[in-house]
């Protein structure tokens, strides 16, 4: 399992939190990359698809921030 940095989190939740758009898109491309290329145990397989989730979300919410940013600076329509 993986260890604890505070309530209700992980150090790999604080580490994806942190991560740019890119880093997190990169980040996902590795993990979609080792589930494809199999091997891995079903327990390895389950910890890479909740980091590749949580990865997904990550660049999400980048995403949307940019959407809002952008729907903001545009001038209202009539």
């Amino acid at each position: 399992m993986s260890e604890q940095s505070g309530p209700g989190g992980t150090s790999a939740d604080a580490e994806i939190a942190a991560m740019s758009y890119e880093q997190a898109r990169e980040a996902l491309v590795a993990v979609v990359t080792a589930l494809e290329a199999g091997g891995a145990s079903l327990e390895e397989s389950l910890a890479l698809w909740d980091r590749g989730e949580a990865l997904a979300a990550r660049c999400e919410a980048w995403l949307e921030g940019a959407r809002q940013r952008l729907d903001a600076a545009r001038p209202a329509q009539e």
